[in-house]
């Protein structure tokens, strides 16, 4: 798997389609990897469309390396994606994700929009209830464990397991740290997710969706969603006055349909869906 080192972080990632063909650049959510059900298979339906794709592994995530600076983790993300992009010199990429993946485009693109052509961005998380569940996952699960047992605690946690599984180097580096540190850490980037009255992405102030000036596709989230509310995406459709809002190509309970079939070991993963997404994104990009 190719890797390359963007500001010291080691970022694996994977090209599918030809040279010099417009890039996207496509993200998951969680802490899922580039080989997550649904993303590649979406990866695959651009690349049909004249595309070339851009998967790669975010830091802290599969075969990636483990980084722990910045105000959050999602920040550091997106400076790692378009550092990504630039670094493999793909030119004015397509930014595009779902759920984490849509706020680390999000982020990206209002960070670097030179480097940006279009946005596209479904289930993005917001509202309280949404927050503090990313709150509690990506951070309250490995404090808490770090607070009762140490780092060898840490090693069991859920959010963390592919990265460790896939990147010894990582599960070593979080092994070594110092609890207290750890602990600070995630104090720190469990505040990000605090719901705000004037924004509702974590991270992105208006001043920020001031500057995702290039087009802008949003898929409205269902109703019965509480991850990804439908009142946050009518919020940053709202903050992006240009952006162009359509349904998704599944029914309402997509999310919770996917979500309780994983728990019951009767769906694969909770993005098995996403290359359903792929005509509308070509036909925006095209348009």
């Amino acid at each position: 798997m190719p890797r390359m080192t963007i500001d010291g972080t080691g970022i694996a990632y994977e090209l599918l389609g030809k040279e010099g063909d417009p890039a996207v650049a496509l993200t998951p959510g969680g802490r899922f990897t580039m080989d997550t059900p649904g993303l590649r298979e979406l990866a695959k339906a651009l690349v049909a469309g004249g595309r070339r794709v851009l998967l790669y592994d975010r830091p802290n995530c599969g075969l990636s390396d483990v980084c722990l600076i910045g105000n959050s983790e999602s920040e550091i993300q997106a400076e790692k994606l378009t550092g990504l992009i630039r670094a493999l010199d793909l030119g004015p990429t397509v930014i595009a994700g779902g759920s984490g993946g849509s706020r680390v485009s999000m982020l990206a693109a209002s960070r670097d929009p030179e480097i940006c052509s279009h946005l596209a961005m479904w289930w993005i998380s917001g509202d309280p209830i949404g927050l503090m569940q990313l709150a509690g996952y990506y951070c309250g699960e490995a404090a808490t464990l770090a607070s009762q047992g140490g780092m060898e605690a840490v090693m069991s946690a859920t959010s963390w397991a592919e990265n460790f599984a896939k990147n010894p180097a990582a599960r070593e580096t979080i092994r070594a740290m110092d609890p207290d540190v750890f602990i600070a850490i995630m104090q720190k980037w469990a505040a990000a997710y605090a719901p705000s009255d004037i924004s509702p992405v974590p991270g992105m102030k208006p001043r920020d969706f001031a500057r995702l000036t290039m087009p802008v596709l949003i898929y409205r989230s269902g109703k019965s969603d509480l991850s990804h509310t439908r009142t946050t995406s009518e919020w940053v459709h709202r903050l992006i006055p240009h952006s162009k809002m359509i349904d998704p190509p599944w029914n309402d309970d997509e999310w919770n349909y996917r979500s309780i079939g994983v728990a019951g070991g009767t769906e694969k993963g909770l993005f098995t869906s996403w290359p359903k997404l792929a005509p509308k994104i070509l036909k925006f990009i095209k348009g």
